[in-house]
């Protein structure tokens, strides 16, 4: 069986020359009616290309034209063929965020990695955590805060002493950013069942940012996160090579 290729590709030129390459070898179909869709760039471009091809049938397989590249898979054109058919599938649930202004208005988005508030002027932000309808922490002064899948712990949420989580894992990282008080509090681990709610207080003062994936929220009054079972992200990697080996790895470099 012949598999059918949609490629993919940030606007980076090595990564626009990886495609054109890819193309000649093994030629391209629309993603819409692709077996396989092949994402060429780094980890930003490849959340992008997740949410963007959702709510289709094939899965995604990442090929490192980028910088790190936690989500891909080595670059490489020989052998293509044989890597997507024996490459092993990650299937991993976003968040979803609800956030209002201070407008009223309302926004919803997705996120694969996490969902991070962060203060927006020269002055902390206070947060008030509330877990399942029930307050845990009526003040968090502090840089910001996040929730994080554990396709994501080691993103920002590391880079935020946030603990890595196995991929397999039910439970969600809390972490709280550069926190002044309680200056000890690290964090939380949290169900994956769990609903979280964030309340700004002193908006007008001490004005946050929410950002989904790269979608920002300015002045945001609160907001709730919860994962998404219904919306299953089906990534493809090389034997050896997956999530769970590179969340283990990363714990021990």
């Amino acid at each position: 069986m012949t598999l059918k290729i949609a490629f993919l590709a940030s606007q980076a030129p090595v990564a626009q020359r990886a495609r054109t390459k890819l193309i000649k070898r093994y030629a391209d179909v629309p993603a819409e009616e692709a077996d396989v869709i092949v994402a060429l760039g780094g980890d930003g471009f490849m959340l992008r290309t997740l949410h963007a091809t959702q709510g289709l049938r094939a899965p995604v397989y990442g090929m490192n034209r980028g910088t790190i590249g936690f989500l891909m898979n080595a670059y490489g054109v020989m052998d293509l063929i044989e890597r997507l058919q024996a490459a092993e599938m990650e299937i991993i649930n976003p968040l979803a965020m609800t956030a209002r202004d201070q407008s009223g208005e309302m926004h919803h988005a997705l996120a694969i990695n996490e969902v991070s508030l962060l203060r927006a002027g020269p002055q902390a932000a206070r947060l008030k955590i509330s877990v399942d309808g029930r307050e845990r922490l009526a003040e968090l002064v502090c840089d910001g805060a996040l929730l994080s899948t554990p396709a994501g712990s080691t993103a920002y949420n590391y880079s935020a002493h946030g603990p890595i989580l196995p991929i397999g894992a039910d439970v969600l990282a809390l972490t709280a950013i550069a926190a002044f008080r309680p200056r000890r509090w690290r964090g939380a681990l949290l169900p994956k069942t769990a609903e979280v709610r964030f309340d700004v207080l002193e908006a007008d003062k001490r004005p946050v940012m929410a950002d989904a994936d790269s979608i920002s929220i300015n002045d945001i009054d609160w907001v709730e996160i919860r994962s998404e079972p219904r919306i299953e992200h089906r990534i493809l990697f090389d034997p050896g090579h997956g999530l769970e080996e590179r969340l283990i790895s990363e714990q021990f470099t």
